[in-house]
């Protein structure tokens, strides 16, 4: 069912679920490629925006904002960790409770890696020059609000 017309509509029977999907591998393709020469992924690099934007945050805090499960949180911090992106330290209130913090390098990759994938969106977004980035992702954000993963 493949088509040569590269612009206009697809063809009958292109249903939502698959145009999302192959829209979905356009863009990770795009961002993947962004990526590359930071060692991060998409998922860490969203960890490490988060951690850029305030104090140190409880990993309990920080799994839920992204909304991933514990066990995959204390993996993903341990790669991170590794990586010399984060570092945890005990809780002073709390010493249950690990807070992960940014390193230095962390926040010069995460804003390096930042600046890749604005650009990456850029590209992506290039095909619909009426559409804008930020009025694309309110949308994306009202449609998939419900989710939860």
């Amino acid at each position: 069912m493949a088509t040569d017309d590269a612009a206009g509509s697809p063809p009958p029977g292109f249903r939502l679920h698959y145009l999302l999907k192959r829209t979905h591998l356009h863009l990770a393709t795009l961002v993947g490629q962004a990526l590359e020469p930071y060692g991060v992924d998409p998922r860490e690099l969203a960890a490490l925006t988060l951690l850029t934007r305030g104090d140190a945050m409880s990993q309990q805090d920080l799994a839920r904002q992204l909304q991933v499960d514990r066990t995959t949180m204390v993996a993903m911090v341990d790669r991170m960790e590794a990586l010399e992106l984060v570092r945890r330290r005990p809780d002073p209130a709390d010493r249950r409770k690990n807070l992960v913090e940014p390193t230095e390098h962390g926040r010069r990759i995460g804003a390096d890696a930042t600046r890749a994938v604005d650009a990456a969106e850029r590209q992506f977004l290039a095909a619909a020059p009426d559409l804008s980035g930020p009025e694309f992702r309110d949308l994306l954000w009202t449609l998939g609000r419900d989710f939860r993963h």
